[in-house]
């Protein structure tokens, strides 16, 4: 049995180390896990408290069309119902997305370092991928309008970006999006949009009355903290979103996950409590890297992208793994998750010494 050549190029998503594992490696008592930008305080009280109430009958598919949650999101949203498509986490849109316009003859742009499932999925299909690195941690969107051409299909465009946590303002999308053919779609993956709390971060679902070619990407994994539910959504014209259900598995998302985003949507103090003690742990932790000249970008989702001078990323990684404290290394530096003040607090000592050390 033999796969399409490009899968020999590629390697299967490899989790973190679960915190058994590390426990057991180095023989500690304590692991704090901040590595997969998962929501430190869990979710709503309102999810559980649905789905032990609502059980829905398990020998029944699920609702296909997500009826009730779709009439919940466009609501929530202020668009029409026939402006979303719902899917198994952002993943699983993507894939689709890639799935149904994607293949060798066509080509797509994006960030260099940004969310890498936009790359896995495009070489799966063959196509032609346009890489541009980021400026300073932000995408480069004039050199991305640059990349397009007759051939380009998709732009991605992952805003707050993973994993800089840098950020498109209005001013810039805006004119981003009116240099692109209407041939090519652009999808803005906000996963992290609850997060966004800078004044100029964009407005986007007005813009979807402008242009046709925009597709956003939102999900409930993140400060509704449903990951574990696998649930995300797309917004977009509702012609595009009729084409893409062709792409869309049957019954992809499952009852228990629609009942608790259902739920978590009518917990809007738990969103903004969640959001407003990130923003004010992220200053705590830019305060701290100024500090100790530690290199980071201001971020604007619940993770900050870091540096120690003299320290490789995979150093920096190792010697906090071995303290029991599990973050996400990339070839650049290290994004950490914003825990609890707490767990901040501690980390922050931890990698102190670590660039104490180094400096002296």
């Amino acid at each position: 049995m033999k796969v399409k050549e490009q899968l020999l190029t590629l390697k299967p998503y490899i989790p973190g180390k679960t915190t058994d594992e590390v426990k057991r490696e180095y023989n500690l008592d304590k692991i704090v896990k901040l590595a997969s930008n998962e929501n430190p305080y869990g979710c709503s009280p309102n999810v559980l408290q649905s789905i032990t109430t609502k059980i829905p009958s398990f020998a029944i598919y699920p609702d296909g069309a997500a009826t009730e949650l779709r009439e919940k999101v466009a609501e929530y949203l202020g668009v029409d119902g026939d402006q979303l498509i719902f899917s198994s986490g952002l993943d699983e849109l993507i894939q689709y997305l890639i799935r149904a316009l994607l293949s060798p003859e066509t080509n797509t742009v994006m960030a260099k370092e940004t969310f890498p499932q936009y790359r896995h999925h495009a070489i799966i299909e063959n196509a032609e991928l346009r890489e541009v690195p980021l400026k300073d941690g932000r995408h480069d969107l004039e050199e991305m309008a640059n990349q397009i051409d007759d051939r380009t299909k998709i732009v991605w465009i992952c805003n707050p970006n993973n994993p800089t946590g840098t950020y498109v303002n209005q001013l810039e999308l805006e004119g981003f999006l009116s240099k692109v053919p209407n041939h090519v779609l652009v999808v803005l993956d906000e996963a992290y949009f609850e997060y966004a709390t800078n004044d100029d971060y964009p407005n986007t679902i007005p813009l979807l009355n402008k242009y046709e070619n925009l597709l956003i990407m939102r999900t409930f994994s993140k400060a509704f903290g449903l990951a574990g539910f696998r649930i995300g959504y797309g917004i977009g014209a509702p012609s595009l979103i009729k084409q893409l259900e062709v792409a869309r598995l049957p019954f992809n998302t499952s009852a228990l996950a629609q009942t608790a985003a259902i739920a978590a949507l009518d917990d809007k103090d738990f969103v903004e409590n969640t959001v407003a003690v990130n923003a004010k742990e992220l200053v705590k932790y830019y305060q701290f890297f100024d500090e100790h000249q530690i290199s980071y970008y201001p971020s604007q989702g619940n993770f900050v992208f870091i540096n120690i001078s003299g320290l490789s990323s995979n150093e920096i990684f190792q010697r906090l793994l071995e303290k029991g404290w599990i973050v996400r290394a990339f070839p650049n530096g290290v994004r950490i998750t914003i825990g609890k003040e707490e767990e901040n607090e501690e980390l922050m000592k931890i990698i102190a010494e670590i660039a104490s050390v180094k400096l002296s």
